[in-house]
């Protein structure tokens, strides 16, 4: 695959921005892998990515052992995997920032059930696989590669974050 513009920081943020839910895997005490699909509720010019979480389940047992985790997004033309750390955050304001009806749906007891977790990504670096120009340009470039049997032009890149 050819190589694609550099990736910086500001491409991560963007991508993951974009992105409506990603699947965050962590490793549970066995060393299986445990993805689940999250939706971000703030991604910061840092890439850190803001989660909130239940704190019932494997999910959040797997992460207070074990904080190391990979976000991976998926979309047409564009593949972003971040390799970051857990922190767990218990502010009550950053809650009351972050809320919103979809949230509400899932926690029953509101910003304050005894089962909501708030956790932010701290991401160590990102690779990237893509072509560019977002996700239209990359379903053009991607359906054009069908018709004429030319290769789309994608490529990968990694960045520290």
């Amino acid at each position: 695959m050819a190589e694609t513009e550099n990736l910086d920081q500001t491409d991560v943020v963007s991508i993951l921005r974009d992105s409506g839910y990603v699947m965050l895997t962590t490793a549970l005490d066995d060393g299986k892998l445990l993805a689940h699909p999250m939706v971000p509720q703030q991604v910061t010019d840092e890439a850190d990515v803001w989660f909130f979480i239940g704190m019932q389940g494997d999910q959040a047992t797997a992460l207070l052992h074990n904080p190391e985790v990979n976000i991976a997004v998926s979309e047409a033309g564009n593949w972003l995997s971040v390799s970051g750390r857990i922190e767990f955050v218990d502010d009550q304001d950053k809650k009351d920032e972050l809320w919103n009806d979809e949230v509400d749906a899932w926690f029953v007891g509101g910003r304050n059930d005894p089962g909501l977790g708030l956790m932010k990504v701290v991401g160590d670096s990102a690779q990237h696989w893509g072509l560019k120009g977002g996700k239209v340009s990359a379903l053009a470039q991607i359906a054009k590669a069908k018709v004429t049997g030319d290769r789309s032009g994608g490529g990968s890149d990694t960045t520290e974050l």
